[in-house]
């Protein structure tokens, strides 16, 4: 299921077979977290610019428009014409930073829908019934994100019942896998490693979900606050007590440099908002760093986005056209703007993984860093 292709010391290149398709790896996941891309991009359109994998959001769904109404029209893919792979997070992230009053039990999280203020109820066997009905292709474990910089006595509390309630995610996956009515019968299970910003607590979760035999393992509760050394201090320390035979994924990272460096560091996939949320800003990824369209210098900069682009965006129109449909608020600018960011971000995992089929990683890691650093408002 999971084969590691090539590896350039700790980076690996990797593919992994999923009922919904083979994902090369290192990959970004573009995450459409109510089932589309913010930005009016279509399936099709991600289709065009190179994805791999969509993520959606389990929350969300669960919220809106109601997971046993995607199940009752087929799942998520069939909902959202998409035939490849999807993954879900678990909603544990959502219902920490968005639900105001919650109170966390060992059953699970009782809180208040951000939507409508409707009490829920979710623990690990909700969040995997709810995944299921989605039938995405992965599914993730439900855990607590503590906060970065939370009390120590408290994050190990918190990753003691995380761990707990990977083992009942993994018992209620199992027994729903067998129902004759589950969509998808062949639905993968993601644990979570947890832990904050303290290397030894990570390291013996790190070790306990490894003995669990599950399709993948994700590190999550980073880029929560912590400082980019922190974070790549924590993954130097647990990626390696991870299991080498299954894939591994680092939740909410990040920036094209943050990326780079988790592939150093061994992780296999990667997702982010970043680029979808700049992108309806104006903010805009290149390989000599990131351009503002809202500076009036580009007001008469018929040039693409990136000369030598191959997204939609830059294939067809300029700087200042772009920047007046955003000044405008017309639509498209946003959207054009977000098909440059996802194209820009596929594109650079696919030339990571060319130079790691190459052996030639680290001196790809080091020209792409040095030419983003040199930075696009100075061209």
């Amino acid at each position: 299921m999971y084969q590691i292709l090539k590896q350039e010391g700790r980076a690996k290149r990797a593919q992994l077979e999923t009922v919904h398709g083979t994902v090369q790896t290192p990959v970004f996941m573009n995450v459409g977290t109510a089932a589309a891309i913010k930005g009016a991009v279509a399936t099709s359109d991600l289709e065009q610019i190179g994805t791999q994998v969509e993520l959606s959001n389990t929350y969300h769904l669960h919220v809106r428009p109601g997971d046993k109404v995607v199940k009752q029209l087929g799942g998520l893919h069939r909902f959202m014409s998409w035939d490849k792979p999807i993954l879900t997070d678990s909603g544990g992230f959502q219902v920490f930073s968005l639900a105001g009053l919650r109170k966390i039990k060992e059953e699970g999280v009782y809180f208040n829908s951000h939507v409508d203020g409707r009490k829920i109820f979710m623990g690990p066997e909700e969040s995997m019934q709810i995944q299921s009905n989605l039938a995405s292709t992965i599914a993730m474990a439900f855990d607590e994100c503590a906060p970065s910089k939370a009390d120590r006595n408290y994050v190990q509390l918190s990753v003691d019942r995380t761990a707990r309630w990977l083992e009942r995610c993994k018992k209620e996956m199992a027994r729903l896998n067998g129902l004759e009515d589950t969509i998808n019968r062949r639905q993968l299970l993601f644990g979570i490693n947890q832990g904050a910003v303290y290397p030894d607590i990570r390291i013996e979760h790190a070790k306990r979900i490894a003995q669990m035999e599950l399709d993948g393992y994700a590190v999550g509760g980073l880029a929560v606050g912590e400082t980019h050394e922190e974070m790549y201090h924590i993954l130097d320390e647990v990626v390696p007590f991870l299991p080498k035979d299954r894939p591994t994924y680092l939740m909410g990272v990040g920036t094209p440099a943050n990326i780079l460096e988790g592939v150093e560091r061994g992780i296999d996939f990667f997702d982010c908002v970043y680029p979808t949320r700049n992108g309806r800003h104006g903010h805009l990824y290149t390989n000599h760093g990131k351009i503002n369209l809202f500076n009036a210098k580009y007001e008469l900069d018929d040039r693409p986005i990136e000369e030598g682009c191959g997204c939609p965006a830059c294939k067809r129109y300029s700087r200042a056209y772009i920047r007046h449909l955003l000044k405008a608020k017309e639509m498209l600018g946003m959207r054009l703007c977000v098909l440059h960011n996802l194209y820009f971000y596929n594109t650079m995992m696919e030339e990571i993984r060319n130079a790691l089929d190459e052996g030639r990683f680290a001196a790809y890691k080091k020209g792409k860093l040095e030419g983003m650093a040199r930075g696009a408002e100075q061209e």
